[in-house]
This record gives C-alpha cells, structure tokens and sequence, in this order.
C-alpha cells in the first residue's frame, strides 16, 4: 500500500485477528490497536458469561475504535475488530473515513479447534455459532480483502499484505 491506511483485521472469534493484526502492522511499518482492549468490562464479564453482545453493547466498543482509527488517518494503523455486521463496518467508515478491512475467513471446524487451543481469552467456542449467525461477509462496494487463514501466521500476513497492495493499485 502507497499511502498509509488504517486496516482493520475482522472477522469472527478464532480466526486469528490478535495474531495477524500485529504481524501486518509490523509488515506494513505502523502501529498495532488490540481492538479487545476498547470493550468496557461490562461486555467482557458478558462475554466471559457465554452470553453474545447486543448492538447497544457494541456501538461504544465501535465507537473507541473508530476514535482511535479517526487518530491514525492519514498515519497509518492496525486494529483489531470482528466488525461482523455491514452496520458495524459503516459506523467504522463514518468514524474514520478510508479504512480498509481485511477479513479473516475459514472454515468453521478449523476456526473452533484454534479456539479450543487458546488459552487466557474472554470468549468460549460456545459463541462461535452467534458470531457466524451474526457475519455478514464484505460486500463488493467495501474498500478491503478476504484472507483465508489458513497455513501460518506468517504465510496468512503475506497473504494479507499481497492482497492489500493489489487492492491500493489502480485498474488499467
């Protein structure tokens, strides 16, 4: 990418966004926001419960990193953020115009196994199934990139950052 955006990794649970997302800042040379580190306590003891955040819940969460992004503009960045709903990503645009998405994508199965593998974080496979419920793929007119993760963190990043670049070139 020529000109430094802020790109937000999304995608749901286990699919690797605290792993990819510092990676690529690192690869593209700007710094890294643990999109997790915005929610206020009240939706992590939620989801720490199993129970799936509502939208009211998500909007200040949104809200943070979206400040942060308006932050970076024109600087550069990497957030996390599962930016599940097109809703979500708007409120991400209208907050930082210009953000680019990368979307970490996989098959469910390999998704849930990562998950169960993980240790110290908030959120049980058991909301894996309202995560996906709740997806709503990239849409052709978003500025961003589907990565499929699967193969290593490094082969999943280059990936990213390949397509990242594709996506900043023009059209002939």
């Amino acid at each position: 990418m020529n000109t430094p955006h802020v790109v937000v990794v999304m995608g749901v649970a286990g699919t690797g966004k605290t792993t990819i997302g510092p990676l690529l800042a690192a690869r593209l040379g700007v710094p890294y926001a643990e999109g997790d580190d915005f929610h206020p306590q009240s939706n992590i003891a939620k989801m720490s419960a199993g129970t799936p955040l509502t939208d009211d819940d998500r909007w200040p969460w949104l809200d943070a990193i979206g400040d942060w992004a308006q932050g970076r503009a024109g600087l550069g960045g990497v957030v996390s953020c599962s930016a599940l709903k097109r809703s979500y990503r708007d409120r991400l645009r209208a907050a930082a115009p210009g953000v680019v998405f990368v979307h970490l994508t996989g098959d469910r199965a390999l998704i849930e196994d990562r998950m169960s593998h993980r240790q110290g974080h908030f959120m049980p496979t058991a909301l894996l199934d309202s995560q996906f419920a709740t997806l709503q793929p990239l849409e052709p007119d978003e500025a961003g990139v589907a990565v499929n993760v699967t193969g290593s963190p490094e082969e999943i990043t280059e990936r990213a950052a390949t397509a990242l670049t594709a996506l900043s070139e023009p059209t002939p």
